[in-house]
């Protein structure tokens, strides 16, 4: 979809980090932007930011692993707009810790951000992007963690694996069924984010008690995220990826020989290496 202007992009978890870099990048190509985020405030920060640019924007708070609330917010983009031409599934959080200590609740909470919340944005937006005919794009933010399972991230790893094998079941299923809709599998690495800071979104019903393992692997992205590229950045690579119909936006090129080698590990029924990891900027 080489052509943005005057076309329609969604983006949830849009009030902060990787989602505002890329609302603000879609705004300045001329798009209509819709944005959603479960906190308040900061969403209504970048509602005001973009239509102060004057870009078309439409805001709503969203809880992503809410079915129902994302068919109506699909609904009223529809309804405002008449069209969607790119839908960024990004909303996300972390939450880590040893696999056999981590109760139930922290892999519910984590799989129903991280994954049903893109299962449910492409169920509410893609059939109808299809029905308009228009090319278009689907882009799900995945991690490096979903292509390189983290010790001590369990919860976050298992989430992310399955949102990387939704986007390329996704992305297999519209060429092979003639769509004009393409899609890509957004794997961060380091970005300068506040996913650290998930808990603050947690739902007061899925309370967990901390422990010495969840806490260093929170130091560990805290120091990670203190380092890491701009989300800006983030945003130039999904538009290139947007526009050459590139499936893997890989944010991190130091990662790429970590694929190779895994695959190498893989064939060999060999347990694979943990990747080197980006140096900090």
């Amino acid at each position: 979809m080489e052509r943005l202007s005057g076309r329609v992009a969604v983006v949830t978890g849009a009030g902060s980090g990787i989602g505002r870099a890329l609302a603000e990048r879609f705004a300045a190509e001329g798009m209509g932007v819709a944005i959603a985020d479960i906190e308040e405030e900061p969403l209504e920060d970048v509602r005001r930011d973009l239509a102060g640019r004057g870009a078309p924007v439409v805001a709503q708070v969203l809880d992503v692993g809410d079915e129902r609330a994302v068919h109506t917010f699909a609904d009223r983009v529809f309804d405002h707009f008449g069209a969607v031409h790119l839908l960024c599934n990004n909303a996300g959080v972390f939450s880590g810790g040893q696999i056999w200590s981590r109760p139930a609740r922290d892999f519910a909470w984590t799989l129903q951000v991280n994954l049903w919340g893109v299962l449910h944005g492409i169920q509410a937006f893609v059939p109808r992007m299809i029905e308009g005919g228009d090319e278009g794009h689907v882009v799900n933010t995945a991690s490096v963690a979903g292509l390189f399972a983290s010790p001590f991230s369990g919860p976050y790893s298992i989430s992310k694996f399955a949102a990387y094998a939704a986007t390329e079941c996704l992305a297999h299923e519209l060429v092979i069924t003639g769509s004009k809709l393409r899609a890509s599998a957004l794997c961060p690495g380091g970005v300068a984010t506040r996913i650290h800071q998930s808990d603050r979104n947690r739902p007061a019903t899925t309370p967990t008690a901390p422990s010495d393992d969840q806490a260093f692997v929170d130091q560990v992205i805290a120091d990670t995220v203190a380092g890491g590229i701009p989300p800006e950045q983030v945003a130039d690579q999904v538009v290139d990826a947007v526009r050459t119909q590139r499936f893997l936006i890989l944010t991190h090129d130091t990662y790429r020989p970590g694929l190779t080698a895994r695959a190498t590990a893989l064939t060999a029924d060999a347990l694979p290496d943990l990747p080197t990891y980006e140096p900090h900027n």
